[in-house]
Formats: C-alpha cells, sequence, structure tokens
C-alpha cells in the first residue's frame, strides 16, 4: 500500500499537522490540526482531496486547535482521539492551552480508540496504541501495510529527542518504558512523523537518542 503523508507546520508552536491517503484514493484524514487549519483547507483544494475524518494523536492545544475549523468545513466528518485524552477537547485548562493564554477547545470526540484496535479511516489501516507519559492518553498510529513502516507519533519521539513529560499527568518514566515498549520493536526502517521537527526512523533513534538509545 502507498500512502502519501503531507506535512504542514502550523505556528506558532512549530506543530506538524499531517494530511494523510492513500495513493489513487481521494479521500484523506487531517492528523492533529493545529492552530492554521487554512493551510490544511488550502492543501486539500489544491489536491482535489476531500476529508473524512480528524485524528488526533493526544489533547494538548497545539494538536486540535484547528479540530474546529475542519469540523466546520466538513460537518459530517467524526473527531477521533485517544479514549484517555478525550476531555481535553473541550477543557482549555485540560489541554494546556489556558496554561499559554489560548481559549482553545474543540468539539467532543465523536469515537474514541483504546490500544489494541484497529482502525480504518480513508481505506488506511491504522494499529492503535497508548504510549502515556507526555500525555495521560496519549496514543500512536502504526500504518504496517506501508514500505517500510509509517508511525503517525504526535509529541512521543523526535529526531534526537522526546515529548515533553512536564506537563500535568507526565511522566518520563512511564514516556521512556512504552516508546520502548511498542516503538523499540518495530523494523529499523520504520518512518516516525512527530509532532514537531523532521521525520526519523527507529533505527536511528534507537542508536543515537540521547534519553531512549539502547
Amino acid at each position: 500500500m502507498s500512502v502519501q503523508i503531507l506535512t504542514i507546520e502550523s505556528q506558532p508552536f512549530a506543530e506538524n499537522s499531517y494530511i494523510v491517503w492513500k495513493d489513487g484514493n481521494r479521500e484523506a484524514f487531517a492528523l492533529d490540526p493545529g492552530f492554521e487549519p487554512e493551510l490544511i483547507l488550502e492543501a486539500l483544494g489544491e489536491r482535489d482531496l476531500t476529508l473524512v475524518a480528524i485524528v488526533c494523536t493526544h489533547g494538548h492545544c497545539d494538536h486540535m486547535a484547528g479540530n474546529a475549523t475542519l469540523k466546520a468545513a466538513y460537518p459530517d466528518i467524526p473527531i477521533i482521539i485517544g479514549a484517555g485524552d478525550s476531555a481535553m477537547l473541550t477543557d482549555p485548562m485540560r489541554n494546556i492551552g489556558a496554561l499559554f493564554g489560548f481559549d482553545v477547545t474543540s468539539p467532543p470526540a465523536d469515537k474514541v480508540v483504546t490500544e489494541g484496535e484497529t482502525l480504518r479511516v480513508a481505506d488506511i489501516a491504522m494499529d492503535v496504541f497508548e504510549v502515556p507519559g507526555h500525555s495521560p492518553g496519549h496514543v500512536v498510529y502504526i500504518l504496517r501495510d506501508t514500505k517500510p513502516v509509517m508511525v503517525l507519533g504526535g509529541d512521543v519521539l523526535f529526531r534526537g529527542s522526546v515529548g515533553r513529560t512536564d506537563f500535568p499527568g507526565g511522566s518520563m518514566e512511564q514516556l521512556k518504558a512504552n516508546i520502548r515498549r511498542v516503538l523499540w520493536p518495530l523494523p529499523p526502517d520504520t518512518v516516525v512523523y512527530p509532532g514537531h521537527g523532521p521525520v526519523t526512523t527507529i533505527g536511528h533513534e534507537k542508536r543515537t537518542n540521547p534519553y531512549v538509545a539502547d
């Protein structure tokens, strides 16, 4: 299966929003729409893609600030998020927007996912894994039918770093343990699409990441 992933960097947090679609399919989903959802709408229009879902890795404000705008443009699409972070969508204190002076909310989740599920969106199958530590209900989505395997990773593993754990509900020990449990068994050439910064691979981070390298 060939999957296209377009990165849209959203300010003011340099957050990676993604548009994901399968080759030959005009349906796409938005992953973690940030503070500049108009860039997502423009990109969809330029590529003649139709948005069919909003998928979130976690509930922090910079990863869901665009949900309301996209939902207004496509009222029938579901908002999907891990069960443990779903309450953050509608609460600026929980989604840490209030900590940065942003009164950010999203429409509530239409569907929540938990570890062990396979989520199929836009004809793309993704295995759901819970990787708490950056946020209590953070999930990652693993696309195993692609070559190489792809991880839509949110704020778990970055090139040379890991997600912050100093927000409410964070835990560095938990984050490290879950990175090793969920991500390290994947093939070395697995490509990780993170919530901030450049893409990386599992092999590169296992060798060189100062926080979690073997």
